[in-house]
């Protein structure tokens, strides 16, 4: 049960595919190296969980902060992010630039083989310590770890800010702006009973439709100074509404007309069409 020790296995079963691909002849047998290749890849998962758990153990408050995540496009927050960032870094050290351009690639670089080496050197350190002493955390492993830790974050921020636009602290304080538009237009209808809270309780498939179409009216008109302010510019809004700019203005001139029983009318129907 104990992570040190857990962390040594995992740590040969690597080492162990490495020597294998090293004395495999890939042209000879794509195949079985395409084998390998996939086995490295899942021991290196595996390697990366332990050690992730073995940092949350040992440097809890010594971490590195992952704020920069909020920033990450949420198709790229998977669960094997790390170990596709210790890929990345791997090709980049060979030269090997798959995702990114020549010139990023060149960059990321020295990046990429400072994590690398540092992680070397957290295999050596905690393989020794989980042959000495594997329930004990001395203050040189503490160092190592917090140094891996540190150049991990930092290669990952750099290289996934290569590949994607990452979002501005504005953007995401829109998205803030957003999220809490789509509250209080919860607030407001449950409070006008255009919703029950059993509905949201039990996760009833219209709201996917009808929160939004509530939102829009509540931006155009009750909230009229929040994320959908159309006194500001298309590109001083969220991504999300930008490119609708002028079709909100649209729908702002024609709920500006109705009366207050007509709003509600349509604010009813919105929460039964389909």
């Amino acid at each position: 049960p104990r992570l040190l020790s857990q962390f040594f296995f995992a740590d040969e079963r690597v080492t162990r595919v490495v020597a294998e691909i090293n004395g495999l002849d890939a042209e000879l047998d794509p195949q079985q190296y395409l084998v390998l290749l996939n086995q490295l890849h899942l021991s290196q998962a595996q390697l990366l969980a332990i050690l992730e758990q073995i940092m949350e153990e040992c440097i809890p408050t010594q971490r590195h902060s992952r704020d920069y995540l909020v920033k990450f496009p949420e198709e790229l927050l998977v669960d094997n992010l790390g170990n596709h960032m210790l890929f990345a870094a791997e090709c980049l050290l060979a030269g090997t630039f798959l995702e990114v351009e020549e010139a990023d690639g060149a960059q990321l670089r020295p990046k990429a083989r400072n994590l690398l080496c540092s992680l070397e050197l957290v295999r050596t350190v905690l393989r020794e310590q989980s042959l000495s002493q594997p329930s004990s955390y001395p203050e040189p492993v503490r160092a190592v770890l917090v140094q891996f830790d540190r150049l991990f974050a930092e290669f990952e921020l750099s290289y996934v800010s290569s590949l994607v636009a990452v979002k501005s602290p504005e953007e995401i304080y829109r998205q803030q702006e957003i999220i809490v538009l789509f509250c209080e237009t919860v607030e407001r209808a449950l409070h006008l009973g255009y919703l029950t809270q059993e509905m949201i309780d039990g996760y009833e498939p219209l709201l996917m439709f009808t929160i939004p179409r509530l939102a829009i009216i509540s931006g155009l008109l009750i909230y009229p100074e929040g994320p959908l302010s159309l006194e500001q510019s298309p590109e001083q809004m969220s991504r999300v509404f930008s490119p609708f700019y002028n079709l909100l203005k649209k729908i702002r001139d024609l709920l500006r007309v109705l009366s207050a029983e007509e709003l509600c009318l349509l604010e009813r129907s919105l929460c039964t069409a389909e």
